[in-house]
């Protein structure tokens, strides 16, 4: 499930240390002033843990309920898939990560605001001007994101419960015949495969007028991101992230029950801390990630926000081995970072970008489309189900 935050904006307000202009009070999680230093780690666990909205939450509840009710309330021979995890198991693993993004969506921005050593970006980064949320969003980009984070909700939920009906096995039944060095080469080659098709597909966003223009700006909108920014983006953003993420790689490089779990909790994890703010040890997935070749920090991801010239640049969701393979790969503020929140990429000299071919629309697309041909050719060999080739 996507982690769903606070997009309602704070009323107008006179405040007499102002002068008597208007100014933006803080409302919930949205501060419109940047909170004061020294906060007690616990003083950040407030509304942010249940979205900040009653609506959304209330929306994510009667969605796991759903699935919940279903489970529990008709028969197992009605509403499992033969071949993968009971539906029980599913509405498990449906609250454990919802709950997972919640939980971690607080701890990441209590780090970033009990942590200011830690911060990717400087204090002058995050001077706020009126009409704006700590993220650099104007009230109507608030009011536009907060619209689609319910279609996110929607449409993540009919992409879970729609693929486990229709592809046998994506969500694995608890059984595995291989090894556990098996697994762990599994893990990695889905992981790259996964990072490969949204490396593709993010630069795409970027480079293709239209997509940037129509769907991937949304997310841009929060120049200095927290972790709450990390889903929220136009919903087809989600939904395509979805379907080439995960879903390809699921396909083509099955994960069996165990590592399917792990997977699926690690992604929320880095994707969380690659949106917040802060690039230290706090950060779990990362630091765990850190020694591999070509990793990246959240401070990688922080700099590609910022905008400087089009954010053209990093785009890969694990790790850094597309980026730098393709020249896209940028160091960001690292050189204002401890050596422990950098890596070793991050000291060598940075080449210059250059105008690239690779960004033709034609182009920019095959990959994703080559492994989109790969995944239905799989699909048709194996019946439609999730399996290893015949």
């Amino acid at each position: 499930m996507a982690c769903q935050t606070v997009t309602q904006a704070a009323p107008l307000a006179c405040d007499p240390r102002d002068n008597g202009e208007e100014v933006q009070k803080d409302s919930g999680i949205y501060a419109f002033s940047l909170p004061q230093e020294g906060l007690q780690f616990r003083e950040h666990f407030s509304s942010l843990l249940l979205s900040g909205d009653v609506n959304m939450t209330l929306m994510e509840v009667a969605t796991l309920l759903s699935v919940t009710g279903a489970a529990w309330l008709l028969a197992a021979e009605r509403v499992d898939t033969v071949g993968s995890m009971s539906l029980k198991e599913l509405a498990v693993f449906c609250w454990t990560k919802a709950l997972v993004t919640r939980f971690y969506n607080t701890y990441c921005e209590a780090v970033f605001f009990s942590c200011p050593q830690h911060r990717t970006q400087p204090p002058r980064e995050h001077a706020l001007q009126k009409k704006k949320d700590l993220c650099g969003r104007q009230l109507e980009e608030l009011t536009t994101i907060h619209f689609h984070d319910k279609l996110t909700l929607l449409s993540q939920f009919v992409f879970t419960v729609g693929v486990y009906y229709l592809l046998p096995g994506y969500y694995p039944a608890p059984y595995s015949a291989h090894s556990w060095p098996q697994r762990v080469v599994e893990l990695l080659a889905n992981h790259y495969l996964l990072s490969f098709t949204m490396y593709w597909m993010h630069r795409s966003l970027h480079v293709v007028p239209f997509l940037w223009r129509t769907i991937h700006s949304y997310h841009h909108w929060a120049r200095h991101p927290l972790s709450r920014n990390t889903y929220e983006d136009h919903w087809l953003d989600n939904f395509v992230n979805a379907i080439i993420g995960h879903g390809f790689a699921q396909v083509l490089i099955p994960l069996d029950h165990d590592t399917f779990w792990f997977s699926q909790l690690f992604r929320v994890f880095e994707s969380l801390e690659k949106h917040s703010g802060v690039s230290c040890g706090y950060n779990v997935a990362h630091t765990l990630q850190r020694w591999f070749p070509f990793a990246q920090m959240p401070h990688h991801h922080d700099w590609h926000h910022e905008g400087h010239k089009g954010s053209n640049f990093t785009f890969t969701a694990i790790g850094g081995l597309w980026d730098c393979l393709f020249g896209t790969r940028k160091a960001g503020r690292a050189k204002d970072l401890a050596a422990s929140a950098t890596t070793r990429h991050d000291r060598r000299p940075a080449a210059p970008m250059k105008k690239s071919a690779l960004d033709q629309p034609a182009v920019v697309l095959a990959p994703v489309v080559c492994v989109g041909l790969a995944v239905a050719l799989k699909l048709s060999h194996g019946a439609g189900a999730v399996t290893w080739w015949a």
